[in-house]
């Protein structure tokens, strides 16, 4: 090969490109991974240790909606006990008196227990599927107590009824309210319209408006929403405020849960026991009666005589005073 012919050189050019390095991320993932396997054998180990009547009670428990859970409501049953040692898994206590079959009903008395427990399902069964009360189920509780059904809205500290410190009531209460009035309506049963506050006092504590007179004010309102949304008014047979004097969380009064609307459809017995009370004749003194012939056997004018001066109104401007301006004192 001759000297002067030039040099052919052929490159050739790898297409492979090195591989990118790969960071510690995905040693994260994996510790993620086996932390939540370990997690998940522990719990299945665990429930394989629970007696199949507690297992049914937990099922149970995240079944139902929050507040009928904590408080012990719902379709569990009532004799269940707790499957968490030494928790807490309720914050209400499920003390609540409970109606106990008597065998001096007359039959109208437990035909009116019925109806009470007709309209209990009807009232769950309307809050479960109802567009608006669905929506605020784990803040209503409903029980059958001594005087009849017992239907409870309570305060969340997030969502409350009322505006704070008074008795001016929010849009979602006033919807709550107006939904039920017609269910209430539909029973010949009276009901008492309770209000419920928690213990914090007002700076002026219990000299001028305090919480006796809020807890009645937010019963009224309730009342007004109850009648405007369709209950007659004639249905209503106390508006009570008892402050903070039964309180729901007894460990806790300042808890708000506490604050809360009550409102019973009372039973046969219930009304006639009001009734009474009210009409109760063993007065100390005179009878009823006699205050009420006292009362229109007074003195007339002509009895007064001489004793009656007449009384001259002050004539306006110039005008002198006319006959007819002239009144008899008290």
């Amino acid at each position: 090969m001759s000297s002067s012919q030039p040099r052919i050189v052929i490159r050739r050019k790898s297409s492979r490109r090195p591989a990118p390095r790969h960071g510690g991320s995905w040693k994260i993932a994996y510790a993620d991974f086996v932390t939540a396997m370990m997690a998940f054998f522990l719990v299945m180990w665990l429930l394989g240790l629970i007696p199949p009547q507690d297992l049914k009670a937990i099922a149970e428990y995240f079944r139902m909606p929050l507040m009928e859970a904590v408080s012990g409501r719902g379709p569990a049953e009532e004799n269940v006990p707790q499957v968490i040692p030494g928790g807490q898994p309720s914050i209400i206590p499920n003390d609540f008196p409970q109606p106990k079959a008597s065998k001096n009903l007359s039959d109208g008395d437990r035909r009116d227990m019925r109806r009470l427990e007709d309209l209990k399902s009807q009232l769950d069964n309307l809050i479960r599927h109802d567009p608006i009360l669905k929506e605020y189920r784990p803040q209503m509780l409903l029980d059958m107590t001594l005087d009849g059904l017992r239907v409870q809205i309570i305060d969340n500290q997030n969502r409350p009824m009322f505006a704070t410190g008074s008795a001016q009531i929010q849009p979602y209460m006033r919807d709550i309210m107006r939904q039920l009035g017609p269910v209430f309506n539909e029973l010949p049963n009276s009901i008492t319209v309770s209000g419920h506050t928690d213990a914090i006092q007002y700076a002026t504590g219990e000299r001028e408006y305090s919480n006796w007179e809020l807890s009645a004010d937010r019963a009224n309102a309730a009342r007004k929403e109850l009648v405007f949304g369709g209950m007659d008014e004639p249905k209503i047979k106390q508006i009570i405020g008892l402050s903070s004097s039964v309180s729901l969380i007894k460990d806790n009064p300042f808890d708000a849960v506490n604050r809360r609307i009550s409102i019973v459809v009372l039973n046969r017995q219930a009304e006639r026991r009001i009734d009474e009370q009210n009409q109760s004749t063993d007065l100390v003194g005179p009878s009823l009666e006699e205050l009420t012939q006292q009362m229109g056997s007074g003195p007339t004018v002509e009895d007064l005589g001489d004793s009656v001066q007449p009384v001259l109104t002050e004539p306006s401007g110039e005008q002198e005073a006319t006959p007819e301006q002239a009144q008899l004192a008290p």
